[in-house]
């Protein structure tokens, strides 16, 4: 019998491997990962951003982070499913805690992601953002080019994020339009999937708009990211709200119509061959939430965001 431990965020003596807390109990951190600001030997790195002074509606999306956090606790003893392995055996993975932000000055907010996130990047490591509203990752986006270059952007969200900005808004629905205009995505490359609102501008990103994904199969939809994006170096958003709000009421601005995270999921498992180099998870907001549900969906993204990095380093070894 395997022996027990406790705390394993602050106990554990490597960063691989499973921890043995009772899923109802122990400090939390993602997935029971160990709580570590040291960066040496690490695969993948988890960093929370509890950031949502940039929202259009209801706010709360800073207590994401805690919220995914705790309902990622589910994940952890047995093997990760459907990736059938434990991620953590051969991968070391670490919860680097929250971004400091200065809630009374967020005209600093975007330098102070970005050089948290330049410093894990440079490191070698993989970076999974926890959001936070949508503005977190722009400078997400901008640390990761700046070591790659520009990238294509795969956008799971139920709104373009391409309104107007002038450079200096706070905004979380313009992310998608700086990041074109200062070249840091490469348009042509990239691709929104679960569109169901309408902007202004496309700038020539291909949308798989809700109704497709509502008419297409799963296989089908990661097909069409795959021949669209091809070997091109990506990074991965995962805006909550591109779920229908039966399977994630609670967050900022709900749009009915999406899809289930049964379909979703499907599809993600299937995004194994795209070379990601980054990805982020944002808008839960559990104030709104009931149950968990659209935190457990959360941490669901983020774990198999996990899983794909986990199989691509398995292949390379």
């Amino acid at each position: 019998m395997v022996s027990k431990s406790i705390d394993n965020a602050f106990t554990a003596r490597a960063v691989r491997g499973a921890a043995t807390d009772p899923t109802y109990a122990g400090a939390l951190s993602f997935m029971r990962r160990k709580y570590s600001k040291s960066l040496k030997d690490v695969d993948a790195v988890v960093l929370g951003i509890p950031f949502d002074a940039a929202v259009s509606n209801r706010p709360g999306a800073r207590f994401g982070p805690q919220a995914i956090r705790r309902a990622s606790a589910i994940f952890d003893n047995d093997p990760q499913y459907p990736f059938s392995r434990d991620l953590f055996e051969q991968m070391a993975v670490i919860d680097y805690g929250d971004v400091l932000l200065d809630y009374g000055n967020h005209q600093k907010t975007p330098a102070l992601i970005e050089k948290e996130a330049a410093k894990i990047i440079a490191s070698g490591a993989y970076l999974l953002g926890l959001g936070g509203d949508h503005f977190v990752t722009w400078p997400l986006l901008k640390a990761h080019a700046a070591k790659h270059g520009p990238l294509a952007l795969v956008h799971f969200d139920a709104h373009q994020d391409t309104w107007d900005d002038d450079g200096k808004r706070i905004d979380h629905g313009s992310f998608v339009c700086r990041a074109v205009r200062e070249g840091v995505i490469d348009p042509t490359r990239s691709i929104q999937i679960g569109i169901r609102t309408h902007a202004p501008e496309d700038f020539g990103i291909r949308i798989v708009h809700g109704w497709e994904v509502e008419d297409m199969g799963a296989q089908a939809i990661a097909d069409t990211v795959l021949s669209h994006v091809g070997d091109r170096p990506c990074y991965l958003t995962f805006d909550i709200d591109c779920l229908d709000p039966a399977y994630a009421p609670g967050t900022g601005t709900p749009v009915a119509g999406g899809p289930s995270s049964a379909k979703i999921l499907s599809v993600l498992r299937k995004l194994g061959p795209l070379d990601i180099r980054g990805s982020d998870i944002v808008e839960v907001a559990p104030a709104y939430d009931h149950a968990d549900i659209t935190a457990i969906a959360g941490a669901t993204v983020a774990m198999y965001m996990l899983g794909l990095r986990a199989e691509k380093l398995a292949t390379r070894a």
